[in-house]
């Protein structure tokens, strides 16, 4: 469970590309995730050639340590999977989560930058990778080796807690 409260936002990275068997490990842990229905409406693209890297960075005004990053993961909803009308969206975001808490604990540095719902991030994004109409990039997950550490963040708010009732 430490892999949840270390986790921070890395973006910036090493030069060491980051190994298949641990994408994988990755991917796996973004497919346990759990879906409305059951209906694991995702896709992922795995992304680790340079010129598409740096390419996103031309349409995502967020993505510039992609520079720098080994892989990127597009995390995409399949809305002709889902079982419930736009339940894709939490779905493929619990997908994301688990992937960065994944990263996190086998040593690698992530972090989530979002396209969905901006209009023209997913116009741009669904561009680049040919994307079918009925499939949706929600997120892009940045990742490498960590040229940079941050401590963990204490992010619990009791002021945010309520009980019963508002």
């Amino acid at each position: 469970m430490q892999a949840i409260f270390n986790r921070r936002s890395i973006r910036k990275y090493t030069d060491k590309k980051v190994p298949e068997e641990m994408i994988e490990q990755i991917l796996r842990a973004g497919m346990a995730a759990p879906s409305a229905g059951n209906s694991q409406p995702w896709h992922f693209i795995v992304v680790d050639d340079r010129n598409i890297l740096n390419e996103i960075t031309k349409v995502h005004p967020y993505s510039k340590m992609l520079n720098e990053a080994s892989h990127a993961i597009i995390v995409c909803g399949d809305r002709s999977l889902q079982k419930y009308e736009g339940y894709w969206v939490q779905d493929c975001s619990a997908a994301m989560e688990n992937m960065l808490i994944m990263a996190q604990d086998i040593g690698l540095g992530a972090v989530w930058l979002g396209v969905y719902p901006n209009e023209e991030r997913v116009k741009a994004i669904s561009e680049i990778f040919g994307l079918p109409e009925n499939v949706t990039p929600l997120s892009i997950m940045s990742l490498g080796y960590p040229a940079e550490t941050k401590e963990p963040a204490n992010r619990f708010n009791p002021s945010r807690v309520h009980r019963n009732r508002w």
